[in-house]
């Protein structure tokens, strides 16, 4: 068994405050000037493990000189606090992953493009999914047995475990891993290690186990939303994880740069299997690990600023908007949900005001805020609150939640970085404003002014009468375009440079880039240089094809959107001058909000 490395141990905040512990391993093979943008190698263990297991994995690697190395704890495992296996669900893992790396770029000078991120299991899961939200510009990624399906081999375990948890919540008591150290690793040594490892813990708690299904079912779907460059490595003889859909996943993932490759008699653990099979591993590793940072294009991230006309957002658009087969059951059930909002449905007030005003409307994204079901007749009223529970609304109140606070913690920053004036914010499509106000309300000690703009007069009406409800000093409504870009420089009234821009839920009704693009452009002249862009995006819906069936949008017709992946927006976001600096994402992966900083020393498109 090889000699662990010597390393440090560190921690960083969680986005819930908590401290989480990592672990450290400087390079061991250091220059007499370490760059900033050092090579680095993160890893995520699997579960129920920890940082230090990849501890005896080190001196096997051929990593570059001046390769710093990173592994945490996560929440619940190793040295982190938290009940053991713990979390509120696999989004909260996804958060930290997210803030762990923020950390690491703050304070130990990583780079995405000089980062390649190592994961096992749970772990490869995880980082899939942080990249597949994030769309961090990874060098590389090696994935070793990802757990996409655990073999549950209790028939009914899942849906019985989704009623326990709905009826018990956080009450509902962890489940205790069936797999034996023998089943890992065919090394007797490393299954030993194993089963007397304090820090190892059976627990994974139940909302984390449904999460990694429910996250796994969405990396199946749209893997060709990565397109960083992976290796991925996959067990024989494996008992705790099922190998088709990692063959699927694979074949799905967008990259040009990509192997898979089965091992045939290893056993999960890769990294601790009997020698001859774990240098077959060490090998891949090293292999891959050469090529790309020997590589002198550090992601391959292709540009996606066409991807309204090339691609699979814009064939599955395309699809959306042909009708399928007349007499296929999809279409049959379709054809009854409609029938039900148009009898029925109309007896829910919020069924009846999309019915209405359309359901992508302004009005209709009110009503989902205020989430207080109501109805005629008792049946409404049930109907109202199955209407309101949509997966789709309940994304869409956790967006207000996330842009309340990145608008909040912008005007903050910009009084920060300006004391001597109060920060101004612009807002290109207002609505009836409600999230946007309650940022400023916030704000008050700050005392923030602020330009509300929106193409509906009723809208800015609407916003207006409850800004006064508010109180609210310093604001300015107009009626203005989002997309015409002379707006932004001939208004009737000229407006002060803004601080803060604010585009909300705005850029998804549209499924072409060239809009978008020109409002980007213009933002870019009206924010100023060191100011900040809060934007949204939609990168997935698990309900796109029935919203395209059966709901109508504001514009008439059928309402079909158009899904633009993270790395697409944040492209656009990007060459029109901006720079993402993080972006905050729902338990379900279905909407993004993202905060970007207008970069001081470049010129506007």
């Amino acid at each position: 068994m090889q000699t662990a490395a010597p390393h440090q141990t560190h921690t960083f905040t969680a986005p819930d405050h908590t401290e989480l512990t990592y672990n450290y391993w400087p390079s061991s093979t250091p220059t007499p000037e370490t760059p900033d943008d050092a090579p680095t190698l993160l890893l995520f263990h699997r579960g129920h493990e920890h940082g230090q297991r990849f501890a005896d994995v080190f001196p096997q690697l051929d990593l570059p000189p001046n390769t710093q190395t990173f592994a945490w704890d996560a929440r619940g495992h190793g040295q982190s606090p938290g009940p053991r296996g713990y979390a509120d669900g696999f989004h909260q893992l996804i958060e930290d992953a997210d803030a762990f790396f923020r950390h690491l770029q703050q304070h130990h000078g990583v780079t995405p493009q000089n980062t390649i991120v190592l994961a096992h299991s749970v772990g490869a899961v995880l980082a899939s999914a942080w990249i597949h939200s994030h769309a961090p510009k990874l060098r590389g990624l090696i994935l070793l047995s990802p757990a996409f399906r655990v073999r549950l081999y209790m028939p009914g375990a899942l849906p019985a475990l989704r009623l326990a948890h709905k009826l018990l919540g956080k009450r509902t008591p962890p489940v205790k891993s069936y797999v034996r150290p023998a089943m890992l690793t065919g090394d007797p040594g490393q299954a030993n290690a194993y089963a007397n490892d304090p820090l190892i813990s059976r627990n994974i708690a139940v909302p984390v186990l449904l999460g990694l299904h429910d996250t796994s079912s969405r990396l199946l779907r749209d893997a060709a939303a990565i397109h960083t460059p992976t290796l991925l490595l996959t067990s024989g003889r494996d008992f705790v994880v099922r190998r088709s859909p990692q063959r699927a996943f694979f074949n799905r993932l967008a990259s040009p740069t990509k192997r898979f490759r089965l091992l045939p008699g290893l056993k999960h653990d890769l990294l601790h299997e009997a020698d001859a099979g774990r240098q077959t591993v060490i090998d891949e590793i090293n292999t891959f690990i050469h090529h790309r940072f020997a590589d002198p294009q550090t992601h391959h991230t292709p540009d996606l600023r066409s991807a309204d006309r090339y691609g699979h957002t814009a064939d599955e658009y395309q699809r959306l908007q042909n009708p399928p087969a007349t007499l296929c059951p999809k279409q049959l059930g379709f054809a009854a949900q409609r029938l039900g909002l148009r009898t029925l449905g109309p007896l829910s007030n919020g069924i009846k005001l999309g019915l209405d005003t359309g359901f992508d409307s302004g009005q209709s994204l009110e009503y989902v805020y205020q989430n207080q079901p109501r109805g005629r007749l008792g049946i409404g009223k049930l109907l109202d609150r199955a209407y309101l529970n949509a997966l789709g609304w309940r994304g869409i109140r956790q967006r207000r939640i996330h842009l309340t606070q990145l608008i909040s913690d912008a005007l903050t920053q910009a009084a920060a970085d300006h004391p001597e004036r109060s920060p101004h914010l612009l807002e290109l499509a207002i609505g009836v404003g409600r999230y946007t106000l309650d940022a400023l309300e916030q704000n008050q000690p700050h005392h923030p002014t602020a330009t509300l703009r929106d193409f509906d007069p009723d809208n800015l009406a609407k916003a207006r009468q409850d800004a006064d409800a508010r109180g609210l000093p310093g604001l300015t409504f107009r009626t203005a375009d989002a997309f015409d870009h002379e707006s932004f420089h001939t208004p009737t009234t000229p407006e002060p440079p803004a601080d803060v821009a604010v585009v909300s839920g705005l850029y998804e009704l549209f499924p072409e880039n060239t809009p978008v693009q020109t409002s980007l452009a213009g933002l870019a002249t009206a924010v100023r240089p060191g100011g900040y862009l809060i934007y949204t995006g939609q990168p997935w819906h698990p309900q796109l094809e029935t919203i395209a069936r059966t709901l109508n949008s504001l514009r008439g017709g059928r309402w079909v959107m158009r899904r633009r992946t993270q790395a697409e927006l944040d492209q656009l976001v990007a060459a029109a001058g901006f720079t993402k600096q993080r972006t905050l994402v729902d338990r379900w992966g279905i909407f993004t909000v993202s905060l970007a900083i207008r970069e001081p020393h470049r010129a506007t498109p």
